[in-house]
């Protein structure tokens, strides 16, 4: 099975199961988002939600302008390995958590009007507050990922939107995409313009949230850009962006080794690695990854499910044909799986996490972390 890239040069380095971050493509990845800071003046920061690896942060940081956070801990981690600005949003916040979260945070968003008030004597000076709200129009294909859908929880709707309490909010916030182009962005900002248009010259910065898919070949970077233009001179709004996903799309792989392949009405292909435990998004979203050099069933002579070593029935990753057949030892190459991995894996059954490593620039490979019975036993009582 041949291989492209600096990939393909260091798989016989490495041991299985393995994340393998590729810096040529983060880096590439950065590089569009850094040109659509320029044309615009936006700025773009980390959703860590979709990749917390903190070893390639000294690279993400020289293109964008911090991180967003989700919880106290990714706050902390943007503070202590990323070093830029912090970013906060989280459905509800923690009574005993909101000092340290707002001696972290530069910019902090509420998802309803009574948590704003609850906490707003409370937030540092020089952090500014915002508003998440719901635009209430879905464009997410997924409903698992859809915060505009029936009774959602996340944002303030029209309906409930309390303009007498807006004094000290200098931001409104909204998340409606996931994995998606332009044509849904403008979707989205036709209807936030017709729904909360009125409340935008009073802030200084609208979030256009993440889900933008910016970095997928075939992305409308131009009209992005005009949108963000747009309305940060319609309005006088810095505009900033929180990509997670478009920052490490397609910027690294898992590699795993078959140990064994049974017969059950056709050939089943166990690995070291699990969709369970290391792909949790195979299940939940669900979907099924691509492996290099296979193919959708039909396409190449030889076929195989292919699934993981936990003793979940369901831990399984797809059909695949392959143009020639597989063997124990063979090793299967898993794309885009830096981003919902690492900040999703698991250690059901007591499996190993993979080991974490970099492939740099000049297709060296640099091992980051191996993991052992330590971390697993750690993360119990």
């Amino acid at each position: 099975m041949a291989y492209q890239g600096n990939i393909g040069k260091i798989l016989d380095k490495v041991s299985t199961p393995s994340y393998i971050c590729e810096e040529d493509i983060l880096i590439n990845n950065l590089e569009i988002l850094d040109s659509i800071k320029k044309r615009t003046g936006c700025r773009i920061i980390l959703a860590l939600k979709a990749c917390s690896m903190f070893s390639i942060f000294p690279i993400i940081r020289k293109y964008l302008d911090g991180t967003t956070a989700s919880s106290l801990n990714e706050a902390c981690l943007g503070v202590d390995k990323f070093g830029k600005e912090v970013h906060v949003c989280i459905p509800a916040y923690r009574e005993d958590e909101f000092e340290q979260i707002s001696s972290y945070a530069d910019h902090i968003t509420f998802n309803s009007f009574a948590q704003w008030k609850k906490y707003k004597h409370r937030i540092k000076a020089n952090t500014s507050s915002g508003i998440r709200i719901n635009p209430e129009l879905s464009v997410a294909e997924v409903p698992v990922y859809d915060p505009c859908g029936p009774f959602s929880r996340l944002g303030v709707t029209i309906k409930e939107f309390e303009n007498e309490c807006l004094d000290g909010i200098s931001g409104i916030h909204f998340h409606t995409l996931c994995e998606q182009n332009t044509d849904a962005l403008e979707s989205t900002l036709d209807v936030v313009e017709q729904k909360f248009g009125k409340y935008l010259n009073q802030m200084e910065w609208l979030n256009f949230g993440g889900g933008h898919h910016i970095t997928r070949s075939d992305y409308d970077i131009d009209k992005l850009c005009y949108l963000i233009t747009m309305f940060k001179e319609k309005y006088d709004l810095e505009i900033i962006l929180e990509p997670g996903e478009a920052v490490v799309l397609d910027a690294g792989v898992l590699v795993s080794s078959i140990l064994d392949i049974v017969h059950n009405g056709m050939d089943i292909v166990i690995l070291d690695t699990s969709a369970a435990a290391h792909m949790p998004d195979i299940i939940e979203a669900p979907y099924r990854p691509d492996i290099i050099g296979a193919g959708y069933p039909g396409q190449y002579r030889y076929l195989y499910k292919v699934t993981g070593n936990t003793c979940l029935a369901g831990d399984v990753m797809g059909d695949y044909s392959f143009n020639k057949k597989l063997q124990a030892g063979d090793r299967l190459v898993f794309t885009n799986m830096i981003l919902y991995t690492m900040v999703k894996n698991n250690t059901f059954n007591g499996i190993n996490l993979p080991s974490i490593g970099i492939c740099d620039y000049n297709g060296n490979y640099n091992l980051v972390k191996n993991f052992s019975y330590e971390d697993f036993k750690n993360r119990l009582s």
